[in-house]
């Protein structure tokens, strides 16, 4: 009897051993969670999915305590994806021309259903944000895969070469952070071997069609300097700008999530 229950220990030791220091294995990828401090591990509490940079990694993104203290603090999981070999095989870019995006599209998928098996995550209440490589990936989830998602915070980031010719179903919130004097991913994007990186502007005309979104209002908040559309439904699309280049803030971040937990 004893050894039976060692050996159910052994096979469930894998599921439940993954956390912000070990992998979580989907397949061939994996992914990292770290849950809020004091959280009583029965309680549905909501999440951020967070793609990398370039040359990345979910390891990476759990060394930063300050994004998973901010986080902690709004009571919310930080669930890194990890890109493979440190990239995300996006549509038109540089060694992606091709892509359709798919492969990506499925891997989020994967991770959303294994987090929200293993854990109490509110289904509900699952954003996804990312900086740089790792917002242009957060725009093309908000394209092809916005049923995944209650919300969507792209920082420093867009499409590569211009948006796809149309959006999925259904329209969510959306909360872009940009700064003003980024050379690294220009607002206006750059050219990059055969591609080249896309206009923000033309990403957020082109979701403003798609989602019904009406007359912007301005506001400015700290040091955002912010122009945000509302539709029928309550959801609101914002491009919010700061004196700054090719930078992340927690601030930012715990902005833009909460504009998404009020307007979801």
């Amino acid at each position: 009897m004893r050894s039976f229950i060692f050996l159910l220990a052994l096979i469930a030791t894998p599921a439940l051993a993954c956390g912000p220091d070990t992998d979580c294995k989907i397949g061939d990828r994996s992914y990292r969670i770290s849950l809020p401090d004091g959280y009583d591990g029965k309680s549905p509490i909501g999440a951020v999915v967070w793609a990398h940079g370039y040359r990345g990694s979910a390891s990476g993104v759990m060394r930063n305590s300050a994004m998973r203290n901010a986080l902690s603090r709004m009571k919310l999981a930080l669930i890194a994806a990890e890109g493979r070999n440190g990239s995300w095989n996006l549509p038109n870019g540089p060694r992606t021309m091709d892509s359709t995006g798919s492969e990506e599209f499925a891997y989020f998928a994967d991770v959303i259903e294994d987090a929200t098996t293993h854990f109490p995550i509110d289904q509900e209440r699952i954003y996804a944000s990312g900086f740089s490589a790792g917002g242009m990936m957060v725009w093309n989830l908000a394209c092809g895969r916005p049923d995944l998602f209650a919300g969507f915070a792209p920082f420093s980031g867009t499409f590569w070469q211009h948006p796809p010719e149309n959006c999925n179903d259904p329209v969510r919130s959306l909360v872009h952070v940009h700064g003003t004097t980024d050379k690294t991913v220009p607002l206006t994007g750059r050219a990059i071997g055969e591609t080249k990186q896309g206009e923000v502007s033309e990403s957020f005309e082109f979701y403003t069609l798609h989602g019904g979104f009406g007359t912007p209002r301005q506001a400015v908040i700290d040091d955002l300097s912010c122009e945000t559309r509302g539709d029928d439904a309550g959801r609101i699309l914002s491009l919010c700008l700061f004196d700054g280049g090719h930078s992340f803030s927690v601030g930012h971040l715990e902005y833009a999530i909460g504009q998404l937990e009020q307007n979801r």
